[in-house]
């Protein structure tokens, strides 16, 4: 999500040399989940969906073995035009992000209902045996919790993909609920 954090474990040779080759230039690396249930003509190369957010290496380890650890941050979202598999099996994308432009902006009032959020929040949680620091989330703001929590949450891929695509905070509130709503009376 744009303005999240992702720390991400990167050890398969692949994506060694994605990662080596962002570090070289931008640091930017585009995040884009597999589209469900389908896969391109002969390749088994999955398609991807239309929607992705670019992340910003802000932190890397390197360890002796070769692998990293990596912090991306969230830029912003956009929209995959096309891709192709490079020669050293990580795909490189044509994207515009030109449509997402409000996600460089701070936003200044998001209408998140706590009383309503919070008591579905802990239903979920519960029923799926998650346990969570309650103090720490009291004090965490709306932009906060709708960045992170949607990244951290068990959701399915359309759950997620639906939380990325929403057009604003505001929408993304509106969809967390109900994604919350939907799993309390279905758990």
């Amino acid at each position: 999500m744009p303005g999240g954090h992702l720390p991400l474990s990167v050890f398969e040779p692949r994506y060694i040399a994605l990662l080596e080759a962002a570090l070289a230039h931008e640091r930017l690396i585009g995040i884009i989940q597999p589209h469900t249930h389908s896969e391109t003509d002969n390749q088994k190369v999955p398609a991807l969906e239309k929607v992705g957010t670019l992340g910003r290496v802000t932190s890397f380890t390197e360890y002796d073995d070769g692998c990293f650890s990596i912090t991306l941050t969230g830029i912003s979202r956009f929209s995959l035009l096309r891709d192709e598999l490079t020669a050293h099996g990580w795909r490189n994308g044509i994207i515009d992000a030109a449509s997402f432009a409000q996600d460089l902006l701070e936003n200044s009032s998001i209408p998140l209902d706590r009383d309503e959020f919070m008591p579905l929040l802990k239903h979920y949680l519960d029923a799926r045996q998650l346990k969570t620091n309650w103090e720490a989330l009291q004090h965490l703001d709306d932009e906060r919790l709708l960045t992170e929590l949607p990244m951290l949450l068990p959701f399915n891929a359309v759950e997620k993909q639906t939380l990325l695509e929403a057009s604003d905070m505001n929408e993304r509130a509106t969809v967390l609920l109900n994604i919350l709503h939907n799993n309390t009376h279905t758990s």
